[in-house]
């Protein structure tokens, strides 16, 4: 209704317009207002609306058999737009990590806890767990590297881990 309480017609939207230039004169005003509302911004509504009239306009040759053109228009319009925020909204989660605030305190705590939980340890068995647990080498290339033989480095540190449980360090 218009102030003058005269009631406003809405032209037929049930069937399709002669020819597609009709459609987009009839249809565009209502379809950038409708996206601007939802996307809050009027040039992403622009870029929407263009994208929805293309995509009518490579199907007009069918238009007769849709219902309802608007409605058809309107939903390709919302559908771009969805897959428009899903897609940020991927961006967004890979291209923001979480972010991790690390405290250098207490990083400085751990390595010196860490060191005298390590210095409980033989020298032997202490430099075998760090070169397989710490550096990640196998027991054959620590058994080069201290210039002993494999499964002395694998009893060593099995030995120093036991020894780090049963004093209440790491897998206790």
């Amino acid at each position: 209704m218009r102030a003058s309480g005269e009631v406003v017609r809405l032209p037929d939207r049930g069937r399709a317009p002669p020819d597609f230039r009709t459609f987009f004169e009839e249809e565009q005003a209502a379809l950038l207002k409708m996206l601007h509302f939802v996307t809050g911004d009027r040039s992403d509504a622009a870029d929407l609306a263009q994208e929805a009239f293309l995509r009518v306009w490579e199907r007009w040759d069918r238009i007769e058999t849709i219902e309802d053109p608007r409605a058809y228009l309107f939903r390709i319009a919302l559908n771009g737009w969805r897959m428009r925020a899903r897609a940020a909204r991927r961006a967004a989660a890979r291209a923001i990590p979480a972010l991790v605030v690390r405290d250098p305190f207490e990083d400085a705590d751990v390595r010196e806890d860490t060191r005298r939980m390590l210095l409980k340890l033989s020298q032997r068995q202490r430099a075998a767990l760090v070169l397989v647990d710490q550096y990640g080498y196998r027991s054959e290339e620590a058994g080069r590297i201290l210039g002993i033989r494999p499964s002395t480095v694998r009893a060593l540190a099995t030995q120093g881990r036991a020894v780090l449980r049963s004093t209440g360090g790491p897998d206790a």
